[in-house]
């Protein structure tokens, strides 16, 4: 379990009202909306590049950076245009964290389509918002419009804001 998960399941009790358990749900996600024709910066501890497709591998301490969106992950795998230069998609695996404003998102594997601005994110998301905390077994986030759907077991935990 990762740190950041760790943390949000010791909060205390008394922080959060009964939970509420759907099969879908849709949020908002970010407080700015993401330009996804800026520049995307990647940092890693190592890059391996396949020079007969053009694909990039960025391996350890994972971090994608475009406009105010930070994407972090144990490894990215870059897909590239095939007719055009630039970045197609990224597919990031293992403790993949999305932030956006103030919102974070976790999950094990993200795939992040760079023109339509779209991250979905798959296996023990976590979307962690001011009063809220939702857990599910997918996510859509649109990062144009900063909304997010929810769908496969949907939980979430409400702050009831009293603080009792």
């Amino acid at each position: 379990m990762s740190y950041f998960r760790a943390l949000i399941f010791c909060l205390p009790i008394a922080l959060v009202s009964s939970p509420v358990s759907a099969q879908s749900a849709s949020v908002a996600f970010g407080s700015v909306e993401a330009d996804p024709s800026l520049p995307v910066e990647v940092t890693s501890d190592t890059l391996e590049v396949n020079q007969a497709d053009g694909t990039a591998r960025f391996v350890g301490n994972v971090l994608v950076v475009q406009g105010v969106m930070r994407l972090s992950a144990d490894m990215v795998f870059v897909i590239n245009k095939a007719e055009k230069k630039g970045i197609e998609r990224l597919e990031a695996e293992g403790n993949v964290v999305l932030v956006n404003g103030p919102d974070v998102a976790e999950s094990e594997r993200a795939e992040y389509t760079i023109d339509s601005g779209i991250v979905v994110m798959n296996d023990n998301v976590l979307l962690v918002q001011e009063n809220s905390t939702i857990a599910s077994n997918h996510m859509v986030v649109n990062l144009n419009s900063g909304t997010a759907q929810m769908t496969g077991q949907v939980k979430t935990i409400l702050n009831s804001g009293d603080g009792n």
